[in-house]
C-alpha cells in the first residue's frame, strides 16, 4: 500500500496550493457530470454527493465512515445534512487541514480500522483511496487479489446486512500495457511524447506504493465472492478527463497568495532533485493521458452488504 511518505511527498508538501486552488474543504476526487459538461465543477461534485446519498440510503442521523476523505468535502456535505461522519485520511496535510476546519477526521491508515476503533457504521464511502491499496511489488509477488478480498472483508465488518458501500476508483483500462514492457525509473521527462508504456512509468514514479486492479472486475469480483452483492456501477472515465483539465486550470489560476507560495518552492525546485522530478511530472500530466489513451478507467460502484 502507499504509504505516510509517498502520499505526503504528492498532497502533504502542496497541502496550501491545492486548497487555495480548489477550496478550504476541496472535493479531490472524480466530479460526476454524466456528459453534461456545462455544469460548474461545483455543481458536479454536488452531484456526486447527492448521487452518494440517495445510492447509499443515508438519512439525518445515519453513520457513514469516509475512508480516505481528503480535504472533507464529502464529509462537509454530509455534516450539513444532520450525517454523524468520521473521516479517516494517510495524509498528514490533509488531515490538520480537516481537524482545523472542525471536521471529525483522524490521521491514521485506514486498514487499521476495525468495528472497535469507532464502532460500526451504516454506510462506508472510499473515494480514490481503493487505487493505493495494493504496491507493484504485491501485485508482483501475486497478492492483489487476496488484498482486495481483505479489503472487502474489513469493510464488511464495519456494516451491518444491508449497509451500502460506495466505492470509486481508477482502475486499468483495455490499453494497460504488459507489465515486464513498463520501463520502470527509465523514462527520460525531458522527452516531449510518450508511449503509453512510459506513462505508466511516470504515474508509478507519482505513487510507487500503488498498483491499480484490471478493470472493473478487479473490484467487483473480490467484493461480491463473499459479503457483497452489486447495486449499480458506472464508468467515469470521461468525468474524470473533465475533472483533470478543471483542476489543472485551477491551480494555474493566479492569486497572490497561491503565486507566494509558488516562489517559496524555488529554492526546492533549484536544490531538491526530488522535487524538480515531481513538478516535471505535474507538466506532463501523464494522469490525463491515461485517460485519453484507455489505459486507464475509472469506475463508481455501489455493494450492499448480503451477510456476515
Amino acid at each position: 500500500m502507499a504509504d505516510q511518505g509517498e502520499l505526503d511527498a504528492h498532497y502533504t508538501r502542496m497541502d496550501k496550493i491545492f486548497r487555495l486552488s480548489l477550496g478550504d474543504k476541496g472535493a479531490y476526487s472524480c466530479a460526476r457530470f454524466d456528459g453534461d459538461f456545462s455544469m460548474t465543477t461545483e455543481e458536479g461534485q454536488l452531484k456526486k454527493h447527492d448521487f452518494i446519498f440517495d445510492n447509499c440510503n443515508i438519512k439525518e442521523g445515519s453513520k457513514v465512515l469516509d475512508i480516505g476523505c481528503g480535504w472533507g468535502a464529502f464529509i462537509d456535505y454530509l455534516n450539513k445534512k444532520g450525517v454523524e461522519t468520521t473521516g479517516v485520511v494517510l495524509a498528514k496535510g490533509q488531515a490538520d487541514a480537516c481537524v482545523k476546519n472542525g471536521l471529525n477526521v483522524k490521521h491514521m491508515d485506514s486498514k487499521d480500522i476495525t468495528p472497535e476503533t469507532f464502532g460500526k457504521f451504516d454506510v462506508v464511502t472510499a473515494m480514490g483511496s481503493p487505487e493505493h491499496l495494493c504496491s507493484v511489488e504485491e501485485y508482483e509477488a501475486g497478492k492483489q487479489e487476496e488484498i482486495y478480498k481483505k479489503y472487502f472483508k474489513q469493510v464488511a465488518s464495519l456494516l451491518p446486512v444491508g449497509g451500502r458501500f460506495y466505492c470509486q476508483s481508477m482502475v486499468f483500462g483495455p490499453n494497460m500495457v504488459d507489465f515486464k514492457d513498463i520501463p520502470f525509473d527509465k523514462t527520460d521527462l525531458s522527452k516531449k511524447e510518450f508511449t503509453n508504456a512510459e506513462y505508466m512509468d511516470i504515474i508509478c514514479r507519482v505513487f510507487p506504493g500503488s498498483w491499480l486492479p484490471y478493470g472493473k472486475e478487479g473490484l467487483i469480483d473480490p467484493a461480491i465472492s463473499e459479503h457483497f452483492r452489486l447495486v449499480s456501477v458506472d464508468s467515469g472515465r470521461f468525468d474524470y478527463i473533465e475533472t483533470i483539465h478543471r483542476w489543472t486550470a485551477q491551480f494555474k489560476q493566479f492569486s497572490f497568495r497561491k503565486y507566494l507560495l509558488f516562489l517559496s518552492l524555488v529554492p526546492d525546485y533549484l536544490f531538491d532533485p526530488t522535487f524538480r522530478e515531481w513538478m516535471r511530472r505535474f507538466k506532463i500530466q501523464a494522469n490525463l493521458h491515461v485517460f485519453d489513451r484507455h489505459v486507464f478507467d475509472h469506475y463508481r460502484i455501489v455493494f450492499e452488504k448480503i451477510k456476515d
